[in-house]
């Protein structure tokens, strides 16, 4: 019963949040890499999708699962940090890799996990707290944006493996 309340509270949730849930696509036609395009607030995400060439991976036939950093989520780490993790090829592809599960896991599903296995081969911590989910600390504000090739779940903060 706790469950199915958290469930629907998550569900509610993502359709009150105001931000990058309104701004989602309507059209379920685009895949991952242009629905976020697309939605307008995940730039710094596409631009590190570029950067790792990940962008024919995440357009590729799927499906995945993306917990999606906001612009917002990115802007929190230090410039100088985020330039060189943007520079280096191998820990920007393990990073954004770690925030892509395989498969399509609706938001009805992961408040059930407790853990999922993301592409990079880590276990990204999933739990519920105030009604809300959290992976790996941080709270998904939208949830269950549909694409042709997945879903996207959009978080606050940049997650990041091993932590």
């Amino acid at each position: 019963m706790v469950m199915n309340i958290l469930t629907q509270v998550a569900v509610a949730a993502s359709l009150l949040v105001g931000g990058p849930a309104a701004e989602q696509t309507d059209d379920p036609s685009m895949n991952i890499v242009e629905v976020a395009v697309d939605a307008g607030s995940f730039s710094t995400l596409v631009t590190a999708v570029q950067a790792a060439g990940l962008v024919e991976t995440l357009s590729g036939e799927g499906p995945f699962t993306v917990f999606a950093p906001t612009d917002e989520a990115f802007a929190q780490i230090p410039q100088a940090d985020l330039e060189a993790l943007l520079a280096d090829k191998e820990a920007l592809t393990a990073v954004l890799t770690y925030h892509v599960v395989p498969g399509k896991v609706y938001a009805q599903d992961v408040v059930n996990l407790s853990s999922a296995e993301t592409v990079n081969g880590e276990n990204v911590d999933i739990s519920t707290m105030d009604g809300k989910v959290m992976v790996d600390g941080a709270t998904v504000i939208a949830t269950d944006i549909e694409a042709s090739n997945g879903l996207i779940h959009v978080i606050d903060k940049v997650i990041l493996p091993g932590m």
